[in-house]
């Protein structure tokens, strides 16, 4: 979670990015791990546009990740 003040990627809260930090145990989930989070658990219920912003959200990150990688490929050759 950037900047570590529970605001989550984008501002979307907690638990909704892709798994990759200390609440999501470095690995990705789907959304039946919203809400899990460092032995605290809580009911997240998403309408159609939360979910929606999510996803975008999500959509966003895995494209800067995929960008990143291609750079660091190019480094590497």
């Amino acid at each position: 979670m950037p900047r570590q003040d529970g605001t989550g990627p984008q501002g979307l809260g907690p638990m909704t990015g892709r798994g990759f930090g200390q609440c999501g145990g470095g690995m990705r989930r789907g959304f039946g791990g919203f809400g899990r989070c460092c032995g605290f658990r809580r009911s997240v219920t998403l309408t159609k546009d939360e979910e929606k912003k999510v996803l975008e959200a999500e959509l966003k990150e895995i494209e800067q990740e995929r960008q990143e990688i291609e750079k660091r490929l190019k480094e590497v050759k």
